[in-house]
């Protein structure tokens, strides 16, 4: 067998990255390398399209082994299995019990129980946990940060009545005060006394968690995925600080952290980021003096509401199915699906079973559970690895260098950074730079609203008012756009472009196929044709239709001839909109002509304006 490896080997000689890219150069005919096949990212990066095993020479981290530190390659040696685990609203404990037993016989072994704080008490925790073993599944528990060492405490006195195996009882309390700091604006800093308190009320329950990182709330509003990790980082690192000062020691503080992420489309890169974060806080983790076995990083992911849309919802399954993959293929602890139906309604039974079921398939089906960091040696994730950390680490040491995350929360500094990347998107998404499949890309041409309506998320605590800080920006993606179609359903009439096709087969049909994506994003009506022979025929059955928006469809060179007696044969009997942005937009300008659509026209402005003239 070495002999016939040896002659394989000594046949087929490996060509260089040079001689790649040679035959790259070759394969582009001319094109521009750098601008047609290089990612350049938002986290500050450029991702080239192939890797080699050179690159990653220079990689500590590939070295490691799954279960050691610094957990790059994830916590656990032998398997993948991940909680899959469903959150419950607690308006009513009778019912909230019935539903959680419902869902433990449907696949789920962890729960997420939001209590309103004015609820708790030992009465509600007994009617609440009746008939869960706890032993069995990962317990977590969210409420007003006021209330939660008051839950700890009825917690360890109910679990220790019932007699369960304390040690080995698995579950979290959220703890985060500066969260409210983050997205509300309100300084309750004064509630962080209470870190050291909860962390010895749980003494006895060595397996739960109650400092919490809920760098979620980032992603939900839009953050980069290099700023999740860096602020997730300087966050935990926050609060370990806080507690060590106060006296808790170093390894018990690091055992009591659980972060709270979330995951958004970027398939690879979200791969990358959680990979990378375990070999970040393990490295801050052993600063404290924390034995390298105890360095690790608890991550429960959650998939994004950010990306989520209100037209075409059932799209927000392939967007979660993917943002679970890359959760499950980075190794973390737990995984919420947000149902599809949550932009604009309380999730439904069928969009929480179907939300379960996402789960439950790459376990069952897909056996993502089996095998240990899939995603390892990987040269382009090997490399995402290792470039987001960096940036990750540049962000991490500049609110250290700042102050530290507290102090930076309580000046507006983050939450005003996290809006910006906000803006930016939503002006990505305006022009189409950032695709929203089904709205801004693609949209289902016929669907209608049916009476749905964004859902507004109001925080239950009862000290949840906002404060004089900056308040996080939620506003999902693509919101401006359903904000936009929803007003175009509200009008006495739908809007009617028609498409008048005309001269080059090819470039009308394109222009066409580009025009009523276009404009079917705000709601309109848009009816495409074979092609006209002239343009007065086209404008005829444009206005038989009784079009609102004529929409020439040629190609460059053509436009000369057809646009301007097109215009003038209209003669405002509609609003005439030319496909494209020839060379002779000037000329046609000159002779009256004010609607263009093309590939770098903001979509979201163009339509707005449009609905404007349309009087809607």
């Amino acid at each position: 067998m070495s002999n016939i490896k040896e002659k394989l080997f000594s046949e087929f000689q490996a060509p260089t990255t040079q001689e790649w890219l040679d035959k790259i150069e070759v394969d582009l005919k001319g094109a521009d390398f750098q601008k047609r096949l290089v990612w350049r990212t938002n986290e500050g990066f450029n991702v080239q399209p192939f890797y080699r095993r050179e690159d990653l020479k220079d990689l500590k981290a590939v070295d490691s082994l799954p279960g050691e530190f610094p957990f790059v390659r994830g916590n656990k040696k032998d398997n993948n299995l991940w909680y899959v685990r469903q959150d419950i609203v607690v308006d009513d404990a009778a019912a909230a019990n019935a539903k959680a037993l419902d869902i433990l016989n449907k696949g789920v072994d962890s729960l997420g129980f939001k209590i309103p704080g004015k609820m708790v008490s030992k009465e509600l925790v007994v009617t609440l946990l009746e008939g869960i073993l706890p032993q069995y599944v990962e317990l977590n528990f969210t409420t007003c940060q006021r209330h939660t060492l008051e839950l700890a405490e009825v917690l360890v006195s109910y679990f220790k009545e019932k007699g369960y195996p304390l040690a080995e009882l698995k579950g979290s309390i959220n703890f985060d005060p500066i969260s409210k700091i983050v997205s509300k604006g309100k300084d309750v800093s004064d509630v962080l006394a209470s870190a050291k308190p909860l962390v010895e009320a749980l003494k006895e329950l060595p397996g739960y968690k109650c400092i919490n990182v809920n760098s979620v709330q980032l992603n939900n509003a839009g953050a980069y995925i290099y700023q999740e990790l860096g602020y997730a980082l300087a966050w935990g690192a926050e609060y370990m600080n806080m507690l060590t000062e106060a006296g808790v020691d170093a390894t018990e503080a690091a055992r009591r952290m659980k972060f709270n992420m979330g995951v958004s489309e970027n398939y690879f890169m979200e791969i990358a980021k959680f990979r990378a974060a375990r070999l970040l806080w393990a490295q801050i983790v052993k600063q404290f003096g924390v034995a390298e076995s105890d360095c690790q990083m608890h991550v429960c992911a959650y998939t994004s509401e950010y990306n989520q849309t209100l037209f075409d919802s059932y799209v927000n399954l392939l967007r979660s199915q993917t943002e679970t993959m890359s959760a499950a293929l980075s190794n973390v602890d737990s995984i919420v699906v947000t149902p599809f139906d949550k932009p604009y309604e309380t999730p439904t039974d069928f969009a929480e079973r179907i939300a379960r079921n996402q789960q439950l398939l790459l376990k069952e089906e897909a056996h993502f559970d089996k095998l240990v960091d899939v995603a390892g040696g990987s040269y382009s994730i090997e490399h995402l690895t290792d470039a987001i950390a960096k940036e990750g680490w540049k962000l991490f040491l500049a609110v250290e260098e700042a102050g530290g995350f507290l102090a930076e929360a309580l000046k507006g500094s983050i939450t005003t950074a996290v809006n910006a990347s906000n803006d930016k998107r939503h002006a990505a998404a305006a022009t189409r730079r950032e695709f929203i499949l089904g709205t801004n890309q693609f949209p289902n041409f016929t669907e209608k609203s049916e009476g749905k309506q964004p859902v507004s998320h109001v925080c239950g605590c009862d000290a949840a008012t906002e404060g004089s800080a900056p308040v996080l920006n939620t506003e999902r993606l693509a919101s401006e756009f359903e904000t936009l179609r929803l007003s175009t359903e509200k009008a006495e009439k739908q809007p009617i472009a028609f498409m008048l096709t005309i001269g080059n087969l090819a470039m009308r049909q394109a222009r066409a196929q580009f025009s009523c994506n276009f404009l079917a994003a705000a709601g309109y009506k848009v009816m495409d044709n074979l092609g006209f022979k002239t343009v007065e025929e086209g404008v005829d059955a444009a206005l038989e239709a009784k079009a609102d928006i004529v929409v020439i469809c040629s190609s460059d060179d053509e436009y000369a001839e057809y646009a301007i007696p097109a215009f003038q044969y209209l003669n405002g009997r509609a609003m005439f909109v030319v496909a494209g942005a020839p060379a002779c937009s000037e000329d046609l300008k000159a002779a009256g002509i004010e609607n263009f659509i093309h590939v770098k026209s903001n979509q979201l402005e163009t339509l707005r304006a449009y609905n404007a003239k349309l009087g809607i």
